[in-house]
């Protein structure tokens, strides 16, 4: 549906953004004609590949974020924020002559703050609201008379520009919002902004039984690891060869020794991958591939311990071979840095196909599936784990080839992922921040 026609002059008024880099972050479609107001409309791109078969990640609400600011900056909004009425959140007891909005994100939270400009009325300070995405939210900035379906929470510009809506968009409505704008409690550091804290945050916890199970199950808990989630955790163990049900703690505690740069994570452990294929790990790897691995590893390995290497050259092997953690970090960076908007109906062809030409496991054609305990499903190549639950064998669809997969994550079944967002029940872990 298109937008009201605005002449050259009244052009103008969009406030600070120009119209090339709001078509190149996906914010608005360029209309066909040249002095009619681009669509803020978004595509609507279709197929079982489609981003919203995935939920909202750590990336995905640090690129909402992004938008957000871009989106909103320079606008003015006013007046009361709207709620629809099937939605079961707050109420958002918040009205003003004019504020401005912006959004900053922390793993799988997004806070967006209101903040009444100078002589607005009633006078009030700012207040602000903690989004969680569940299984299918998003922002759009939309024009005022064209709301997109399920836009459950609306703020609306004023004059003198065109009259626009900011909304949360949630066609599941698993996302929530919280009034106050604190980070849920018993939520870990970000993978992604405050990587220090995070890797000494799963170190130190190594203890927490949490660690028991196997280790695609504990990097889904958002004590530990806020901001992973389904497809992050599968390209994560997929790029280190780590079964998805080897035990967590085993996988992880060899970190915990001090590595000062230039030393190997193996100093008191032999090669994981050697290891592996020493207690017949290595299947779905091939011997003679696995055997190079090996050797590549444990000949990068004695690289790192001689003294005879550089600093550049002892960086450029961390660099080169970066542990679980380190991945936790660089492998969300590397969607961010993918640009758009990266997920939900509003993204368009052009960004996810670039999201699907970096994916490596999660649903691409050859890997398995299975469920893990929770009836989430993680991709993976090759053996499975010794903790691999018991049940249906292995899956080789992807959701992302043209088929319904019984294991992929397109199904309404996978609802346990959304609740898997939420930090566990009961009391605040004694480590959680």
């Amino acid at each position: 549906m298109a937008s009201p026609g605005l002449s050259n002059g009244d052009q103008g008024l969009w406030p600070s953004l120009t119209l090339r880099l709001l078509c190149k972050m996906g914010i608005i479609i360029p209309a066909s004609q040249g002095n009619t107001w681009p669509s803020l409309l978004p595509a609507s791109p279709t197929g079982p590949g489609h981003p919203s078969h995935r939920m909202p990640e750590g990336p995905e609400l640090h690129l909402a974020s992004l938008f957000v600011n871009e989106a909103c900056r320079g606008l003015v909004f006013g007046g009361c924020v709207e709620k629809s009425s099937v939605s079961r959140n707050p109420e958002v007891p918040f009205e003003s002559s004019a504020y401005c909005i912006s959004a900053t994100a922390r793993g799988k939270e997004l806070r967006l703050t209101l903040s009444p400009l100078p002589g607005a009325q009633p006078p009030q300070e700012p207040l602000a609201l903690v989004f969680r995405f569940g299984m299918s939210g998003s922002f759009q900035l939309v024009p005022r008379d064209t709301l997109p379906p399920h836009a459950h929470l609306r703020f609306y510009t004023v004059s003198p520009g065109p009259q626009l809506a900011l909304c949360f968009v949630d066609i599941r409505r698993f996302g929530h919002w919280d009034l106050g704008g604190k980070w849920q409690p018993g939520r870990g550091p970000c993978v992604l902004l405050e990587y220090e804290q995070f890797r000494e945050n799963v170190l130190r916890n190594l203890a927490d039984r949490a660690f028991d199970r196997p280790i695609c199950e504990a990097l889904l808990d958002q004590r530990f690891f806020n901001g992973i989630g389904n497809y992050l955790r599968a390209e994560i163990l997929h790029r280190l060869r780590i079964p998805p049900f080897e035990k967590a703690r085993t996988v992880l505690e060899a970190l915990q020794q001090h590595r000062p740069v230039g030393t190997t994570r193996f100093t008191r452990r032999p090669c994981v991958l050697a290891q592996a294929y020493q207690n017949g790990g290595c299947q779905g790897m091939g011997r003679v591939r696995c055997l190079q691995l090996c050797s590549a590893m444990d000949h990068l390995c004695g690289l790192r311990q001689s003294p005879e290497l550089t600093l550049s050259q002892k960086i450029k092997a961390k660099l080169q071979n970066p542990d679980l953690l380190e991945l936790c970090h660089s492998v969300p960076k590397e969607v961010v840095q993918l640009g758009g908007k990266g997920y939900g109906t509003e993204s368009g062809e052009e960004d996810f196909a670039a999201f699907q030409a970096w994916l490596q496991c999660y649903g691409v054609s050859g890997m398995s599936s299975l469920r893990d305990r929770h009836g989430r499903t993680i991709w993976f190549q090759g053996d499975p784990g010794p903790l691999v639950p018991k049940g249906p064998s292995p899956s080789k669809q992807g959701p992302f080839q043209g088929t319904k997969s019984t294991h992929g994550p397109s199904q309404a079944a996978c609802s346990p992922e959304a609740r898997a967002d939420q930090p566990p029940t009961g009391p605040q872990h004694p480590h959680s921040p």
